[in-house]
């Protein structure tokens, strides 16, 4: 590639990513800090396993009705203010989860978290595919989604500190991580507004032969089988292909990542203990993410290694449960996330090869919203079954299998396109 073109790239990518990245670690962690909370919250509001499960993924029943219509409206009014008022509603609602009672009002608070998040994801996965063709679209999308570890390494210790501010001011740890967690997404809302620039075309941030370099550069990308409208996105089967695949790895994902506080705190160990040792396995995912993403941006071979990503996940949950040792069985679920995280990152440079516009903006939220269905089965699945058998073990076994078809999938998607 050009110097010149390389330079742009280098230019607009310090520009937009760090705060994207960083407003999806706040969004991630107001996401999944119940794992944390539920160390103490369970008890204080008598929530069962099975409970617990379903508030962990009701978040995603309402984020699902609502991710299409919200990717409307962002490609109809511009991703700078859709994504900048996502995130101003969805801290204040996160905030507001420290007044829970009970199930009921567990229940509400988690459903109007996934309404105020809707469209987040894919709309960052949108406005990105605006500003970086599909040669560099694998490293950005890995720099952003690598928010998803990095919000546990940095999540979970401070979680578990906020734990301990049990009974200061009359509040018990749980409602303190509900607080402090949930309001950086107000102040990062606002930022947004201020950084974003909708389109390469009128970004302030490039000199005139910068803008025309970047739309150039763009204007030629290959794209297979492009779909540009709304309705052709949703009839192509490949659409419906990927969504399949999103939603095995994302059941397996949330499945073990919401109870895996609860699956180190079976050990023994103290709650402070075990948000740190739970910071382990996201570290390396998020190294590993970043390694995987380069290799694919190198190699351009995008569906064989999101195949081997799911397989990972799914050897490694299983090699977690075969294991009668803290250490070794640690070290396998550091593999699965390892797996199941990079499978994130590739995954998503895919459906951007072949959708525009505002089959684009509604493809990818019809992906991601099917998908993240998987949200909501993962940890109901995984809590039903605990209550059930009284252990984590068959639920990880449940999770693997999963992966498993994900993995087999996942490697069907070459029949469907001509771009590996």
């Amino acid at each position: 590639m050009d110097p010149s073109q390389e330079a742009v790239l280098r230019k607009t990518a310090w520009r937009l990513v760090p705060v994207l990245t960083l407003a999806y670690v706040v969004n991630y962690l107001d996401r999944t800090n119940i794992s944390f909370a539920a160390l103490t919250m369970n008890g204080d509001l008598g929530l069962s396993a099975t409970q617990f499960g379903i508030g962990g993924g009701i978040l995603f029943l309402s984020y699902t009705v609502f991710e299409i219509p919200s990717n409307l409206v962002l490609y109809r009014i511009g991703a700078r203010r859709w994504i900048a008022r996502i995130m101003i509603s969805w801290g204040l609602v996160s905030a507001a989860t420290a007044l829970v009672v009970g199930p009921y009002s567990y229940y509400i608070a988690r459903f109007a978290l996934g309404l105020t998040e809707a469209g987040f994801f894919p709309g960052v996965a949108f406005y990105l595919a605006a500003w970086f063709s599909a040669h560099h679209r694998a490293r950005m999308l890995g720099w952003f989604l690598v928010a998803i570890p990095v919000s546990s390494v940095i999540g979970a210790p401070i979680s578990g500190l906020l734990l301990e501010l049990d009974g200061t001011l009359g509040l018990r740890g749980w409602q303190w991580l509900f607080i402090v967690e949930g309001l950086p997404a107000v102040i990062l809302g606002f930022m947004v507004l201020g950084l974003l620039v909708d389109r390469p075309e009128t970004a302030s941030f490039l000199s005139p032969q910068e803008r025309q370099l970047l739309t150039g550069m763009l204007a030629d990308e290959r794209r297979e089988r492009p779909k540009s409208s709304l309705r052709a996105a949703l009839q192509d089967p490949r659409v419906i292909m990927l969504a399949a695949v999103q939603l095995g790895f994302t059941l397996g994902s949330y499945g073990v990542g919401l109870f895996l506080p609860q699956i180190i705190k079976g050990s023994g160990l103290s709650n402070l203990a075990v948000s740190f040792l739970t910071a382990i396995p996201y570290g390396f995912a998020a190294v590993g993410m970043m390694v995987w993403a380069w290799h694919v941006d190198r190699s351009g071979k995008k569906i064989s290694n999101l195949t081997l990503a799911c397989a990972l996940g799914s050897a490694g949950l299983v090699a977690s449960v075969l294991s009668g040792s803290l250490v070794v069985a640690l070290t396998a679920l550091t593999v699965a996330l390892v797996g199941i995280t990079s499978a994130r990152a590739i995954f998503w440079t895919i459906p951007t090869r072949f959708l525009t516009g505002l089959g684009a903006a509604g493809g990818l939220a019809f992906i991601n919203s099917i998908g993240t269905m998987g949200g909501f089965a993962g940890p109901s699945l995984m809590g039903w079954l605990k209550d059930l058998t009284g252990t984590f073990l068959v639920g990880l076994l449940v999770m693997a299998g999963i992966l498993l078809l994900t993995t087999l999938l996942a490697a069907s998607l070459r029949r469907v396109m001509s771009v590996e």
